[in-house]
């Protein structure tokens, strides 16, 4: 057993706990580990196409929001590689998806206290010790405080589980690209960016393969991100406020009506797709649809015909069948509590759905001692992904961990007002008598 007791114990290195990571390295008096049960770092593999780009500018990298000085800034990180000139000639504030992922691996060479080829199997809580009890592989790590960044997985609707061995999520979409260009017809069901891209990718051989490529989704249009400047404020400390103010009924449906708010697509894709379609279509004959309003109903498969699918025309309700040798489900991901913090359970606080009650300082225990990392979405809203923020919510976490404020923290940055202020709010209007 390590007898060390860490200060805390960060499980799972995705971006987020890799900037806390990056954060805590210089405070002297913040002493964490990092584990991952994967050998290495490799942020979606299965969507690093040459020229996918990060939804966000450069200055969403893990350190920046928070300390334009720290060495481990996207910058720094240029400089060190030589490239700083070409990424300033270049005039692109995102970053290519492969170069954000170079750019990971850059910092965790750095990072001696960040652990691969670590499993954590369980945890336990010493009563006496007030110390959490991690069982990983052959040894024991002991640590006060807990940051649970374990991340999503890929989601896969429950009608189509029985054939994902036929079928591919978009989350190993790269693994199987060969193998689906080989077929006579590909169908991408799903919407938001990774289908785009997937789409836009298989685009661009169409006419060489002589497959034909649908794209089909449960969204009555293909929305386009929104990324108006007063719309980004929304990405603001006073949202995650305001929305985490309201009652959770709200906050839910919000979420469901915000999806284009996060989920959509580049405008500057939704172009080049449909400037592809132009140009192809004006010199070969490829077979091509898009299709919106359709739910999946039914999924069937056979060696012979491939995949037969049921759709429901949700605006016409009408059924109708559509069939396809190749299946790419960009459907998503979706958080699952992890099985190794079974035995702790009990401090934690969950939701009337089974979720985490994330408190307004990401903890989700009384004690303040369990934080996680892009699990919130349903508590402090859409932010909860975008990398953006997730500066501000590692300077939160510290600030909790130490108890005073290492990286100031924003209480204001918007320009709107999303709340009605106590001095604002009148009694109601009474109804007129008749």
């Amino acid at each position: 057993m390590d007898k060390k007791i860490y200060d805390f114990a960060a499980v799972g290195v995705g971006p987020f706990n890799l900037g806390l990571a990056c954060l805590t390295h210089t405070i002297p008096d913040l002493d964490g580990i990092f584990l991952d049960k994967r050998p290495g770092f490799n942020w979606h593999p299965g969507m690093l196409m040459q020229d996918t780009t990060l939804q966000v500018p450069f200055l969403a990298d893990h350190v920046t929001l928070a300390d334009p000085t720290n060495p481990f800034s996207f910058l720094n990180y240029l400089k060190e590689q030589g490239r700083i000139y070409a990424f300033y000639i270049r005039e692109n504030f995102k970053m290519l998806r492969n170069e954000y992922n170079q750019y990971c691996q850059w910092a965790i060479s750095k990072l001696p206290e960040v652990r691969f080829n670590t499993t954590v199997k369980k945890i336990e809580y010493d009563e006496v010790a007030q110390v959490y009890l991690l069982q990983c592989d052959q040894q024991l790590l002991r640590a006060r405080k807990l940051v649970l960044g374990t991340g999503t997985v890929p989601y896969v609707p429950a009608n189509c589980r029985q054939w994902m061995d036929k079928a591919i999520h978009s989350a190993h979409y790269l693994q199987h690209k060969h193998a689906l260009q080989s077929q006579r017809s590909i169908t991408i069901v799903g919407s938001g960016q990774s289908a785009a891209e997937i789409y836009y990718d298989l685009l661009q051989d169409i006419d060489t393969y002589g497959y034909a490529l649908h794209w089909i989704t449960r969204s009555p249009r293909f929305y386009p991100l929104e990324y108006s400047k007063l719309t980004l404020e929304m990405t603001s400390p006073e949202y995650v406020d305001y929305f985490y103010d309201l009652p959770q009924a709200k906050r839910d449906d919000l979420l469901h009506r915000q999806k284009h708010l996060y989920k959509g697509i580049n405008n500057d894709l939704i172009a080049a797709i449909f400037d592809t379609i132009y140009a192809k279509k004006l010199v070969s004959g490829i077979d091509i649809s898009l299709r919106t309003n359709a739910d999946l109903r039914e999924i069937t498969h056979d060696d012979a015909n491939g995949f037969h699918l049921t759709f429901f025309q949700e605006e016409q309700e009408k059924h109708y069948a559509h069939h396809t040798a190749g299946l790419v489900l960009a459907t998503g991901y979706t958080y699952r509590i992890p099985d190794f913090i079974e035995p702790v359970l009990h401090k934690v606080q969950l939701d009337e759905k089974g979720r985490f009650a994330v408190n307004r300082n990401y903890t989700i225990d009384n004690g303040g001692s369990i934080f996680v990392q892009n699990a919130e979405l349903h508590t402090h809203g859409f932010v909860t992904p975008d990398l953006g923020m997730g500066c501000y919510r590692n300077a939160w976490i510290i600030r909790e961990m130490l108890g005073r404020e290492v990286y100031p923290i924003e209480q204001r940055i918007a320009f709107q007002q999303f709340a009605v202020s106590a001095d604002e709010e009148t009694v109601p209007a009474q109804p007129h008598l008749i």
